[in-house]
Formats: C-alpha cells, sequence, structure tokens
C-alpha cells in the first residue's frame, strides 16, 4: 500500500504509517519543490522505494508527493527552513541509514541591472543553504553510511561552478565551493565504498533559472535533467555534467589563461 508521512503539517489524508521493512531503497531528496528536484522525486519514485522529498513550499511539496506516491513509492515529507542547522542535523540523525541522499535544494543572486552589488542578506543566505547546509546535510547521514560500508551522496553543482560568471559571482563562488568538497569527499570515502557525485547542469526550465541574467543556451527539461542525474549516479560518474558542448565550454574556461576566459565571457554576453 502506498503510505505517506510529513514530518510538518500534512491533511489527514497523507497520514499513514510507514513500514520501514518492506523498503529497498530510501531516497533523500532536498528541494524536492524545484524543477529539477521533482523530477528526481518522480524518476525515482517506484514501488519498494521510501523517499525523504524536503522542500519550502508545502502545497507544492504535497503535489509532489502525491505524484511519486501514485507510482507506488512511500513518501516522508519534510519543509524545515535549511538555515536552521540545527534542526537539519537533528532530523537527518534521526532517519537511520539512506541509500541515496541528493543534494539538490538552492537559491541565487545576481548583482542589479545597473552593476549594484548583490545584497549582502542574499549573498548570506544563499551560502548558507548552497554551502553550508549541503556540507553539514553530508555530514549528518555519513555515520550511518559508514557504519554499513555503503552509501551514496550527490552534491548539486552547476557549470558556472568551473568559472565564475560576472554576474553571478556569489552563486559561482558555492557552486565552485561544493564541487571541490564534493571531490574532496570521494576521494576520501570512496575506499570505504561511500560513493560521492558531483552534479554539474547547465541551463534547466525553471523560476530560478528565468531569473538568471544572461544568454540561457542548450536549455534542457527537468524531466531531461533528472533522467541524465539518475543514469550518472547509477554509473557512479565522479562529475555529472550537462548539456553537451556546454559543458565542454565551460570546462575549458576553466583550462585556458584566465584573461582569455574573461574575454570569452563577455564577448558571449555574461559581463556584468
Amino acid at each position: 500500500m502506498t503510505e505517506i508521512k510529513n514530518d510538518t503539517e500534512m491533511p489527514q489524508e497523507f497520514r499513514r504509517t510507514i513500514n520501514l521493512e518492506q523498503c529497498d531503497k530510501r531516497v533523500l531528496i532536498t528541494g524536492a519543490t524545484s524543477a529539477i528536484g521533482a523530477a528526481l522525486a518522480q524518476t525515482y519514485a517506484r514501488p519498494g522505494v521510501i523517499l525523504y522529498l524536503h522542500g519550502r513550499r508545502q502545497d507544492r511539496l504535497i503535489q509532489v508527493a502525491a505524484d511519486c506516491a501514485a507510482f507506488g513509492a512511500q513518501v516522508i515529507t519534510q519543509s524545515l527552513d535549511l538555515c536552521d542547522l540545527s534542526a537539519l542535523h537533528d532530523w537527518l540523525k534521526n532517519l537511520g541509514a539512506l541509500d541515496v541522499v541528493i543534494i539538490n535544494a538552492g537559491m541565487n543572486t545576481h548583482v542589479g541591472s545597473q552593476g549594484e552589488p548583490e545584497p549582502w542578506g542574499e549573498v548570506e543566505a544563499l551560502l548558507d543553504v548552497n554551502l553550508k547546509a549541503s556540507m553539514l546535510i553530508a555530514q549528518s547521514v555519513l555515520p550511518a553510511m559508514r557504519e554499513r560500508g555503503t552509501g551514496q551522496i550527490a552534491f548539486m553543482s552547476s557549470l558556472a561552478g568551473y568559472f565564475g560568471l560576472p554576474m553571478i559571482p556569489a552563486y559561482s563562488a558555492s557552486k565552485a565551493g561544493i564541487k571541490a568538497y564534493g571531490e574532496a569527499l570521494r576521494g576520501w570515502l570512496s575506499p570505504e565504498g561511500i560513493h560521492i557525485n558531483v552534479i554539474m547542469p547547465g541551463y534547466v526550465e525553471s523560476s530560478m533559472c528565468d531569473a538568471m541574467p544572461g544568454p540561457k543556451p542548450w536549455v534542457w527539461s527537468p524531466q531531461q535533467a533528472a533522467l541524465a542525474i539518475q543514469r550518472g549516479l547509477a554509473r557512479d560518474q565522479a562529475r555529472i555534467s550537462f548539456p553537451f558542448p556546454l559543458n565542454w565550454g565551460t570546462w575549458w574556461l576553466a583550462v585556458l589563461p584566465a584573461a582569455l576566459s574573461h574575454r570569452i565571457v563577455r564577448w558571449l554576453g555574461y559581463g556584468a
């Protein structure tokens, strides 16, 4: 029987008891109310899977949970503030051993249209969510994985993590940071059977994508992105980057001399 539960508030029809013994896969996805997050949740939803879905928008979270339940998954939802690191840790440490953790939640900010700096309050919140919360999630779920000697954690970086774009400096910095963190954890933990992966998408149809300034070539649908991510995680790819050729081009921006890369970025229309 499909079962859905919420750790916060949920209509009575969604309140049921989870039987963990019947589940052969336990998957946690943060930011499940975002475009990619919702598509990922539906991609992983199937009978025998228990999904832990986190999202900020309660109404959207209920809909995503219902969609996943329709595919036969058991679903538990949580909508706590990721900036509340203490509450986040308390929630995660009580979940027990998870098989797959996709740290997808994130936010963006950008410089103003007249060159104004990014609002500092937005920068702080962005770093709390994109970096600090992502790192804490990994540290909170790792002990149970290491005890079992198995598990998988995927960090959501971005192609902007290869080379900082002038219009989104804080976002670029956070994605470069989480890329480096995930790569370091992979080198540290892979001998223990823990798989660490870094996801580096280009432009994916979403409200966040719409709000970002600058050109948006090779835009993918959330469903395309979710399938590419799922396949990459199944293959344990160290970096899951897409789409080609945008991923190839951004990689070159990191390799070329910085002065040349800056000229290319401005020529392409990404200058501040």
